[in-house]
């Protein structure tokens, strides 16, 4: 049988992605024309455009559609703009930023998801995406970016990812703890930090950024 991706994307957009109010027509379009299945693994790739976090190596996980759509909205990358991309997983999300943005230096710290995305990228011939295999909480930024996107949780965000952002760049972030979690946009303006408040939702920890367990006696 032969499945029929470029129908199953039409009514991702059309069917979860829109609904959830991501109504940007640049975002919209990246979804609709980037192949999600090209960055799943073969075994799940039927359920490329299922409302589903589909799971990758070292208990890693991939957005729902839904979720990303909302995360490139939020940041909504100028075309003249660059993007730093922690977590890269899949390679899907910086592909969709590499069609808003002018450039994306994404991180990841599995060598093997890192080299597995880089070859994906390629294959899709998007070329103004960089992957480096790096701990983001190791990691030297080699320069400021307007926009940050970080793919997994973090309890709250932590101060060195903030001193990456140009001013006036903006940073999303799933903050708290699951399983009351919040998706926020922090500026980065004269006069500090700004958190507007998105949305409600639950997102696995970034390695390294999940909080310490609570002891009751």
């Amino acid at each position: 049988m032969h499945f029929d991706y470029a129908k199953a994307r039409e009514n991702m957009v059309e069917q979860q992605v829109r609904p959830w109010d991501v109504l940007d027509a640049r975002v919209l379009e990246a979804i609709a024309t980037l192949p999600r299945e090209a960055f799943v693994a073969e075994a799940n790739r039927a359920l490329a455009y299922a409302d589903l976090a589909l799971p990758l190596a070292h208990g890693e996980a991939m957005m729902k559609p839904v979720l990303e759509g909302r995360t490139l909205q939020a940041l909504l990358p100028g075309a003249d703009e660059s993007v730093l991309e922690i977590g890269t997983g899949s390679g899907y999300l910086a592909a969709c930023l590499g069609r808003l943005a002018r450039e994306v230096v994404s991180i990841e710290r599995h060598a093997d998801l890192a080299d597995a995305a880089r070859a994906r990228l390629a294959a899709q011939g998007i070329g103004n995406v960089r992957v480096e295999a790096a701990d983001a909480f190791a990691w030297d930024a080699p320069q400021a970016f307007d926009a940050i996107c970080v793919t997994g949780a973090v309890e709250s965000v932590p101060e060195r990812f903030l001193s990456w952002l140009k001013p006036g760049g903006r940073l999303f972030a799933v903050t708290g703890r699951s399983p009351a979690m919040e998706a926020v946009l922090v500026h980065r303006d004269v006069n500090g930090t700004r958190v507007e408040s998105l949305f409600e939702t639950d997102l696995p920890y970034l390695a390294g950024a999940a909080p310490r367990p609570e002891f009751s006696l």
